[in-house]
């Protein structure tokens, strides 16, 4: 054979053997079509249009309804098989570069070309292979998490059209965590609109019914009550504060038989018993895991007007957030949500709606799915809730609408209330005026609170003072106030 020809011949091998794994990439099952496996290549290109049928049709159904996406990507069932669905064509689509390898008959080729093949085939068998199971791993990372922090339980309904949602602020400290909340906020959330309300209850509120038929209001017909001896006494009074109900409902599990989560119970009637709201779920935070979220998310954009101390309170103070308009990362956010050096409850009460806003306007679902491995560890030691994963879909839905919004916050504070004896009927009425429609009022109070900021008359970090109120615990637009 002539040398001209042979040379010839190997480079047409050549590109054959490279045409059959190009074919295998852009259509699986397509090499061994033309190749003759024509069975193997009817299989693999029959998988291969049914899956990309099926995608089609996923986006198209999500086009036209927004809702089917949040439930489909939230769906532990779908999530599933979605997971095998990736590994089996991992599996599967590596194999067919390797069956089209071996189709180009390497033994036919020339040494380099040889090894040219073996590297091609081995890249893209590692390329779409480790893609795929990647996108794999991301998606069994997604189901733990919905499974392990979103449970079964009851799915409830809304309340004159909202969602209320307690939640709860726990100490990351081992011997604290799940007992004695620092911060209560509930979340009421408009059911079509997403605009959102945050009601802040102090943790040293004292003398406050809980709701009418509960198992609490049973222990305590007349309320939790603090008399004149008791506030006199810091240790009787520490008893009787709000956030140590959950410590009481420890110490009388009996009274609770059949519930999971008896602090979180009791503390959740007082706060109904308070504010006339009906808690739908509630959501308990761990300030580690909180750290650990904002550390995920590459940290979060805050106003700090005031040097804020680190550390403090029965410890020295380590260091401190200077002021300006910082990016804090999760230590720094940490301690500006926690501090009380220099400070009082309520003004650290303003920080923590501040961070809250912050978070719930910076954090876009781009950076949550870039960042969705990081998300998803801080999330198993970062949340404790009832919430249903049912009804996590609903609830994706309302935060994306409540971003677009302005959030209100009440908060049940000097001067408003005073905490020791709070006026509960002025309480009530005015969560009630809170969550009434949006009135023209509006715009004069978010006006007010405008005037704060200008003002820069700032306590602990917050705009405000003790006597006058804080602007973010009274707020018609809390980035107004912040």
């Amino acid at each position: 054979m002539p040398q001209d020809y042979r040379a010839q011949l190997t480079r047409v091998r050549f590109r054959r053997a490279v045409a059959l794994m190009v074919m295998t990439l852009v259509l699986p099952g397509s090499a061994q079509l033309v190749a003759g496996r024509k069975e193997v290549g009817r299989i693999a290109i029959r998988i291969w249009l049914a899956l990309l049928g099926s995608l089609v049709l996923v986006v198209l159904l999500g086009l036209t309804f927004h809702s089917f996406i949040f439930w489909f990507g939230t769906n532990t069932v779908i999530l599933g098989l979605i997971r095998f669905v990736l590994m089996g064509m991992a599996v599967g689509w590596a194999y067919l570069f390797v069956d089209s390898w071996m189709l180009g008959d390497p033994l036919a080729l020339q040494r380099q070309q040889r090894l040219a093949m073996v590297g091609l085939n081995g890249v893209l068998c590692f390329t779409v292979a480790g893609s795929l199971l990647f996108f794999s791993h991301v998606v069994t990372v997604e189901k733990n998490l919905i499974t392990s922090v979103f449970g079964n339980g009851s799915v409830t309904q809304v309340h004159d059209g909202r969602y209320n949602v307690l939640l709860l602020g726990g100490d990351s400290g081992a011997d604290r965590w799940g007992l004695r909340p620092d911060s209560m906020t509930v979340a009421s959330i408009d059911a079509d609109t997403g605009r959102t309300v945050l009601f802040g209850l102090p943790r040293n509120m004292l003398n406050f019914p809980f709701a009418p038929g509960s198992r609490m209001a049973k222990q305590f017909p007349h309320g939790y009550t603090c008399n004149t001896r008791c506030i006199n006494d810091p240790q009787q009074l520490g008893l009787h504060e709000l956030n140590s109900l959950a410590t009481w409902a420890a110490d009388h599990k009996s009274v609770f038989k059949g519930v999971a989560n008896p602090g979180v119970e009791a503390t959740k009637e007082a706060v109904e018993g308070i504010t006339g709201l009906k808690i739908n779920y509630y959501a308990m935070v761990n300030l580690l895991g909180f750290r650990k979220l904002v550390e995920a998310v590459g940290g979060v954009k805050l106003h700090v007007r005031d040097r804020i101390p680190i550390g403090g309170i029965g410890g020295p103070v380590t260091g401190y957030i200077q002021p300006g308009y910082r990016k804090l990362n999760g230590y720094q956010t940490l301690w500006f949500a926690r501090s009380r050096e220099s400070a009082d409850d309520y003004s650290r009460m303003a920080r923590q709606k501040c961070v809250m806003n912050a978070m719930l306007h910076q954090v876009s679902p781009q950076r949550v799915v870039l960042k969705f491995q990081s998300i998803a560890d801080a999330g198993e030691t970062l949340l404790t809730t009832d919430l249903p994963a049912s009804e996590l879909d609903t609830f994706i839905q309302l935060a994306l609408k409540a971003r677009s919004q302005p959030v209100r916050t009440v908060s049940f504070v000097p001067p408003m209330v005073n905490t020791g004896h709070p006026d509960i009927a002025t309480i009530q009425a005015a969560v009630k005026k809170a969550i009434a429609p949006a009135k023209a009022s509006g715009h004069a109070a978010a006006k007010k609170h405008r005037k704060h900021h200008v003002s820069g008359v700032t306590t602990g970090g917050s705009y405000g003072s003790l006597s006058s109120g804080y602007a973010a615990n009274q707020a018609s637009n809390l980035s107004d106030a912040c």
